[in-house]
């Protein structure tokens, strides 16, 4: 099936669909079987600095009680990964350890799809969901004799993804219940995740509490990621748009606000005369976005990014989640990944006149379209 597939003859049976979505994007890049095989290898120095900057590693240690015995016993090896598909920790069967060596598929190896072809770390990182892949399932013909599980790992405060959690083993004996035991193992490592952020949201709160009293008006603080720790004078959601140095912040009941350091977060307060934005959606020949508050300022627009704009105005306050965009966007669910990557460059152009988690037009922005009928879909 698989050289069938690349040569373009017609195949004894269809790959599964995550294999050929896989398949085709490494095809359509021009990425051939042998050349998988040339590993990237980071090395040591680099290695360290992705493990001092991941937020896997405090949660290192709930994946090793959770999967490093099993994967000993049942002879395979657990691979943790970082976003990039960067090998950061390997451990388990000290023999199918030496078998990944001869691959390449060590600590600082680049497991990315595009590096090494269809793999449950690549993979699972383009498609942002779990994949186990078997024997020939993989790209690169030197993996023929693996089958792996892996798993993304979410940020719970941010929903970004940190990165893989895998296992691998010899075409035998990785087993379907494997992707169950690797996604109960991910999910307790988001929890350990969340349990974190519930504690550093409590300090933080108590950091703020002397300046929140002292402040004459409403005002409240918020983590790095937007996550709001307390609140004096007004009602808002539990989270807002992530904060940055400079940047002003549309508040609900406030209007906007510079966000000013404190601690490891942002206090918000009113600096000057309530705000609102007005946004002007010209989905014309030409589509560009035009914001008006105590500034304006005017953004060319991609054919892409217009689209999304124009899918926002049509939802409901409600919003919009990744699935049901791609589906809006492409016409399926199989475009998850691609749509948070254009959301989130959306919202560092535009800054605080989009939300996410659903994703909408923030509360307070005013919007109005025009050139609707000229607007020319760009297409999948």
């Amino acid at each position: 099936m698989h050289d069938a597939v690349l040569s373009g003859r017609q195949p004894p049976a269809q790959p599964r669909d995550v294999v050929g979505r896989s398949w085709s994007r490494l095809q359509a890049d021009g990425v051939s079987p042998d050349r998988c095989e040339n590993v990237v290898l980071a090395d040591y120095a680099e290695v360290e600095a992705r493990r001092t900057r991941t937020a896997l590693r405090s949660v290192r240690p709930e994946l090793r009680n959770t999967l490093t015995q099993v994967a000993e016993d049942a002879n395979f090896i657990v691979v943790i990964a970082d976003a990039d598909g960067v090998v950061l920790w390997r451990e388990g069967s000290r023999g199918v350890r030496k078998a990944a060596d001869a691959l390449g598929f060590m600590e600082g190896a680049r497991w990315s799809e595009g590096s090494v072809g269809t793999n449950s770390i690549g993979t699972a990182l383009v498609e942002d969901a779990p994949v186990q892949l078997f024997s020939a399932e993989h790209y690169a013909r030197s993996h023929r004799g693996w089958s792996c599980t892996g798993s993304p790992v979410h940020d719970p405060r941010s929903g970004e993804v940190l990165g893989v959690v895998d296992i691998s083993g010899s075409a035998m004996s990785v087993h379907p219940t494997t992707v169950a035991l690797v996604q109960t193992a991910v999910r307790l490592a988001e929890a350990t995740l969340w349990q974190e952020h519930a504690i550093n949201l409590e300090k933080l709160r108590g950091h703020a509490a002397p300046v929140l009293g002292a402040t004459a008006g409403p005002a409240l603080v918020v983590d790095r990621h937007g996550w709001v720790a307390d609140a004096r004078g007004l009602a808002v959601p539990d989270r807002l748009a992530p904060p940055c140095l400079g940047e002003p912040l549309l508040v609900p009941g406030l209007g906007l606000c510079v966000p000013e350091p404190l601690g490891d977060g942002w206090l918000l307060r009113r600096g000057g005369r309530p705000s609102t934005i007005g946004v002007e959606l010209d989905l014309g020949e030409d589509p560009r976005v035009t914001v008006r508050g105590d500034t304006s300022w005017t953004r060319a627009l991609s054919p892409r990014h217009a689209q999304i704009l124009r899918v926002l105005t049509e939802t409901s306050s409600a919003g919009i989640d990744a699935p049901s965009l791609s589906v809006a966007l492409f016409g399926d669910r199989d475009h998850v990944a691609a749509v948070r990557a254009e959301i989130s460059r959306l919202r560092k152009s535009l800054g605080p006149v989009l939300s996410a988690h659903p994703y909408r037009f923030a509360d307070g922005v005013d919007v109005h379209i025009v050139g609707r009928g000229e607007f020319r879909n760009p297409g999948v």
